[in-house]
């Protein structure tokens, strides 16, 4: 901020009870998870309703989706979750592949596919996950966005099954939920494949949330590894011992196996989430992982996508500790020192001897860092541009690729999922090509000899391709995410974080201030003033008449802790979310920007 401008006004107090009425509950992909039966606003009458505004490419929506399952099972009979997806992706918005995502993620409610963002918009949603709560008489009383926010919707679905209980317009019973009927393959969306040293693969087998030991012949199943030890499970890697690393991204740890002996043992993460002011490094097994995606042996460490923080960490076997290596935490595509990149949820890793390669999903992005600890990136722009388009990487387009693979060339094959293609890239001539297309999300390929095994995922299979001596002409797709801009005026513009500590917590500064705000703008030059890092959940910004578009990206983080002075160790719970606001500067527009993180803005 400009230390020269004058001091900012205290951010207003929200409102608690705002009487909204909620909007209807429109999409044109219609319902899932209901039987076939359409759904509308007055059929949750009488019950609190939960809408979940997610997209499931995003690893925060796919973290509230478990927080959420608590809740779920205890208040059955009065709460109903909603599920309305709401795309970034072209894919995204393909019917089949959100069909897809519902049973690949276990979603136990019913989901809207909002394909069009027609609810989103009616609910003036800026963020994925976004959680709207509606008391029994149709009224928007709450909403929150990012993670870390159960704890606060439980106490107020506790206030509210109290009030309406009394009021006598609560009714309780059996929710819509229909589950779907379960399909018999030996495989269901897998992940990651590593080839063991007999020539049989071993496969993540995700949402069985097991390993799977495949034959040669990449079908055959000759056993099933670790039930009930894993959940969800994604990367995979062998280490020099012959034993293989597993990311077991839900149970936020790290595993290994061994093929000799059949032994699981935890390397890595102690189960829980890690959150801000978390440990970023110690001994292993007493320090907090977010979401580990992939792993890869790469200078005598595993490397590790830790994808729920944007960053890449390492697991050393020798000390046995973990630290973090490269990324801020901070979600975008900003390359330089490990220390000072960005990355969007990097999802895949192959080791070479000078360069570890990463898919970075959210960016569309393929990256690298040097053994110098310098971060680079081959294919990819930004967190808003996609598609599919070969030819020169600066001008090259992917769309969330989740898995990259090292060819004896020195170029890489890159599990472009969401284009369901086997793409390219070449580092001597800088050139993208398409490899294969026709494939039906493509997470993770293992080289086997002159071909290469492709881990179809929504196919539930491997599927075995020969390297192709040409590449497959494709005509050029591009995209970018389309949400509606915010108009705001040029020069000062007051940015509100609307946070309100639930009923029962106050905001922890036991040990300094509990809140955090970064604010930053694509392009930079947007921003005159106002970017960077402070502790308050307002910022007065300075936007550049001479821009007329661009987008803000905020990230805002409140800790609150339970107000309870009899209580030495108070339970604290962390608030945060990321936002990519796109504005366009117009004379004569909003002055004041306001983000809700948890409440109603006043």
């Amino acid at each position: 901020m400009n230390d020269a401008a004058p001091a900012p006004t205290p951010a207003p107090e929200p409102r608690r009870r705002a009487r909204v009425r909620a909007p209807e509950l429109i999409g044109r992909g219609g319902w899932i998870n209901t039987g076939g039966k359409e759904l509308n606003l007055a059929d949750f009458r009488g019950r609190i309703l939960i809408l979940d505004f997610w997209t499931f490419c995003c690893i925060n929506c796919l973290h509230v989706l478990d927080e959420l399952r608590d809740l779920e099972e205890k208040h059955r009979d009065t709460v109903v979750i909603v599920g309305v997806h709401s795309p970034k992706f072209v894919h995204e918005a393909d019917h089949r592949a959100v069909v897809d995502a519902v049973e690949r993620y276990e979603v136990h409610h019913p989901v809207l596919d909002d394909p069009e963002l027609a609810t989103w918009k009616q609910y003036a949603v800026r963020a994925w996950p976004t959680l709207v709560v509606i008391d029994p008489e149709g009224y928007v009383v709450a909403q929150h966005a990012g993670e870390g926010h159960a704890d606060a919707i439980r106490r107020l679905v506790e206030e509210l099954e109290a009030e309406h209980e009394a009021k006598g317009t609560l009714r309780r019973g059996d929710g819509p939920y229909v589950p779907p009927e379960p399909v018999a393959t030996d495989l269901r969306f897998p992940g990651k494949a590593v080839l063991l040293a007999d020539g049989n693969f071993l496969v993540s087998d995700t949402t069985r949330h097991q390993l799977v030991e495949l034959a040669a012949d990449g079908e055959t199943v000759v056993r099933r590894i670790g039930e009930g030890e894993f959940r969800e499970p994604q990367g995979l890697a062998l280490l020099p011992d012959g034993k293989a690393v597993v990311a077991d991204t839900v149970h936020h740890a790290l595993r290994t196996y061994d093929p000799a002996t059949g032994l699981i043992e935890r390397i890595a993460g102690t189960g829980k989430q890690w959150w801000q002011g978390s440990p970023t490094s110690g001994p292993a097994l007493d320090v907090d992982l977010s979401s580990p995606w992939d792993v890869a042996w790469w200078q005598g460490k595993v490397w590790i996508a830790m994808a729920g923080v944007h960053q890449l960490w390492t697991y050393d076997p020798e000390t046995g500790t973990v630290q973090v290596a490269a990324g801020t935490t901070n979600e975008g595509l900003v390359d330089g020192p490990a220390a000072e990149a960005w990355f969007a949820q990097p999802s895949g890793l192959t080791a070479t001897e000078d360069r570890l390669w990463i898919a970075d999903s959210e960016t569309s992005a393929l990256r690298w860092i040097d053994t110098d600890g310098v971060v680079h990136t081959a294919v990819g722009t930004g967190l808003f541009d996609f598609g599919h388009r070969d030819g020169a990487a600066d001008q090259a387009l992917l769309q969330h690729p989740l898995g990259v693979t090292a060819l004896p060339d020195g170029s890489v094959a890159i599990s472009d999922t969401y284009n369901h293609a086997l793409r390219r890239f070449d580092p001597e001539t800088g050139e993208v090509t398409t490899l294969a297309t026709d494939l039906r999300e493509p997470s993770d390929a293992v080289l086997v000899g002159d071909e290469i095994v492709v881990v179809e995922s929504a196919r539930h299979r491997l599927t075995r391709l020969r390297l192709p001596e040409e590449a497959v002409q494709v005509e050029a797709v591009a995209h970018r995410t389309q949400r509606e801009a915010t108009e705001v005026a040029p020069g000062r513009l007051r940015l509100d974080v609307v946070f309100q500590a639930p009923k029962g917590q106050k905001l922890d500064e036991r040990y300094g201030p509990s809140t955090r705000l970064l604010v930053s703008s694509t392009p930079p030059e947007l921003l005159l003033g106002g970017e960077g890092t402070g502790t308050d959940l307002f910022r007065e910004l300075d936007l550049n008449p001479e821009i007329t578009e661009g987008v803000l990206h905020v990230s805002a983080m409140a800790a609150s802790c339970d107000d309870d002075p009899a209580n030495e160790y108070p339970a604290c719970h962390v608030h945060q979310q990321d936002w990519g606001v796109p504005v366009k500067v117009t004379d004569g527009s909003a002055t004041r920007l306001p983000l809700i993180l948890a409440g109603m803005d006043a």
